[in-house]
């Protein structure tokens, strides 16, 4: 029996278009640089001021949201303090038991009632802008008066509007937006660092 097996693009090839299109949109990423700098601000603030970072995604912004909280609560590149942050993506506890008891809707702002408060910060991410979830962390930080970044991909979606500073990738692609906010979220680590290093 003849089996038919369909060409696979050379791995190189792949490899060289994915770079590529990277490169482009990270560069592309200077268009945002006044609203990253806000973004800065508003989290060295709460932190300075002895607040909190809360940081919330699904699936792929769920991982970087646990990274970006390690980085914080122990250190990015700079000898400094450790800094208060919080993944509300990674408890599974809290996550199930929100999800069965109440509504997978309200896993991120049931967790912002229990641990936000005035003067935290919550940093939410999206790479679609429709996650209801992101939707409703956003809303309920808003209410309960805690300053708002929201990490967005292709045109903000429902999340547009939600956040004090929003850095919208606008691109169509999942896996290029998160490559962008991962940039982004090393780009706000390094400036905590810089914020917060031991001098000497």
């Amino acid at each position: 029996m003849t089996q038919h097996h369909r060409e696979v693009e050379p791995v190189s090839t792949n490899l060289r278009h994915t770079a590529e299109e990277a490169a482009a949109v990270v560069a592309a990423l200077g268009e945002l640089e006044p609203d990253l700098d806000r973004a800065a601000g508003l989290l060295i603030g709460a932190l300075r001021n002895g607040g909190k970072a809360l940081a919330c995604g699904n699936g792929g912004s769920a991982a970087d949201a646990a990274h970006f909280t390690t980085e914080l609560v122990v250190r990015f590149e700079a000898d400094r303090a450790g800094l208060p942050a919080v993944s509300l993506s990674s408890h599974g506890g809290d996550l199930t038991a929100i999800g069965n008891d109440l509504d997978f809707e309200r896993v991120f702002a049931r967790q912002v009632e229990a641990l936000g408060r005035p003067g935290d910060v919550l940093l939410a991410m999206s790479t679609s802008g429709q996650s209801p979830n992101v939707v409703a962390g956003l809303r309920r930080a808003k209410e309960l008066g805690l300053a708002t970044i929201a990490l967005l991909g292709r045109d903000g979606g429902a999340c547009q509007g939600l956040a004090d500073v929003e850095l919208i990738v606008a691109h169509p692609r999942t896996a290029r937006v998160q490559e962008a906010h991962q940039v982004l979220l090393h780009a706000l680590c390094g400036a905590v660092d810089r914020a917060f290093a031991s001098k000497g």
